[in-house]
């Protein structure tokens, strides 16, 4: 059930720009610099990763800002949280901002975990007394109770992370900017991560994220944002702009990824991107080194994991010798969610089934179209009985 926004702003971006001046050359004494200006030498390039950005965040909207590396989501964040003074424009903010920015700045690698707990909650404004009363809560949630009188220093960036973010989440605001925070921990903690999300959302926070995962944006996000090289490319719901995000990675991929192997490899015979109602034709080419009893198989992959598989056990290998071979996989979509999917390629020995070479992204193409009455990678055509 979606929640009734409303149409209070939180947050408004108007005609913001950000300028950085990048040093080209080191003037070692002034009357080096007084040469580069009489020859007219600046010394530096102008940098503007954000360039006439205008847009509303309102009052309990889980707001998602995408784009590909370098396109300035960072620095739009940035900006909104008081960390970047923009070059022009202005951010107007209706309530207290907490930044999940820079995670664990302030910590002491000198100081152990329980010395850094207390040093980060006083950074946040958190009193000694309250610290305590939210020490146990904090450890818990970074699972890091074996840990607490070890140095900082002797911990891994991932258990850093684990209880900068377990720190953070304690502060108080009305506004939350999130910045990559879902690339936290393992697979566990990131369970702990979206159950707190959705808390948020059952809270009606204001919520404004920064991610590279699209799941993340069409499971939480009501609003999304795409930009590309300092200006915006899309408004609209998570699903539309998710979709934009993911043509846009799969055009900026090589043609067909490379295997190391040169004995299989696999392209697509049809488009790119495609919808449900479409069907995906895969050219399997693969050499066989001696004259073996073989069979292919092929593996679709969702963020690296399959998630429906097929083999040619069932059809008679071709009578030759060594050679190259190859054979065409259709799949209808009809079954198949929104993503994008790799696609994995393998041959095997028939009667060992033994493992002669294999190819985990031999390609990768774009199902397009949402439906938010349902989830996950592929459409489930089962029945229920009551």
């Amino acid at each position: 059930m979606n929640r009734v926004q409303s149409k209070q702003p939180a947050v408004i971006v108007q005609n913001v720009t950000k300028s950085f001046k990048i040093q080209l050359e080191t003037s070692t004494g002034i009357k080096q610099k007084l040469i580069n200006t009489l020859k007219g030498r600046k010394g530096y390039r102008d940098f503007t990763p954000l360039n006439d950005i205008s847009f509303t965040v309102n009052k309990g909207d889980f707001f998602g800002i995408v784009g590909r590396n370098g396109s300035g989501k960072s620095t739009l964040l940035k900006t909104i949280a008081g960390i970047y003074t923009p070059s022009g424009g202005d951010i107007h903010v209706d309530g207290s901002l907490v930044p999940f920015i820079e995670l664990g700045v302030g910590f002491n690698p000198e100081l152990t975990g329980r010395e850094n707990i207390y040093l980060n909650g006083a950074l946040l404004g958190f009193s000694h007394k309250e610290i305590d009363s939210m020490y146990d809560e904090i450890v818990e949630f970074a699972e890091l109770h074996d840990f607490m009188e070890e140095r900082l220093k002797n911990y891994s960036s991932g258990m850093q992370v684990r209880l900068a973010f377990s720190i953070a989440i304690k502060a108080k605001g009305d506004i939350l900017l999130l910045d990559e925070v879902l690339a936290v921990g393992d697979a566990a903690f990131q369970q702990k991560c979206f159950d707190y999300f959705e808390q948020l959302k059952k809270e009606k926070k204001t919520i404004i994220i920064v991610t590279h995962d699209m799941g993340a944006v069409q499971r939480f996000c009501n609003r999304a944002m795409i930009i590309s090289n300092g200006v915006i490319e899309k408004i609209g719901t998570a699903e539309e702009v998710a979709d934009i995000y993911k043509r846009e990675n799969l055009e900026h991929q090589a043609p067909e990824a490379k295997t190391q192997k040169p004995l299989i490899r696999a392209k697509l015979l049809s488009k790119k991107t495609l919808s449900p109602q479409e069907t995906v034709e895969i050219d399997i080419q693969y050499k066989i080194p001696d004259d073996i009893n073989h069979y292919i198989g092929i593996s679709f992959l969702l963020n690296g994991y399959a998630v429906a598989e097929r083999n040619t056990k069932d059809i008679e290998a071709p009578k030759k010798t060594s050679g190259w071979y190859s054979i065409v996989f259709e799949q209808e979509l009809t079954n198949f969610n929104s993503g994008s999917f790799d696609i994995g390629v393998a041959t095997f020995q028939r009667d060992t089934e033994r493992l002669i070479d294999y190819n985990l992204r031999a390609t990768t193409f774009l199902v397009e179209g949402y439906d938010d009455t349902r989830g996950g990678a592929l459409n489930l055509s089962g029945k229920w009985h009551v």
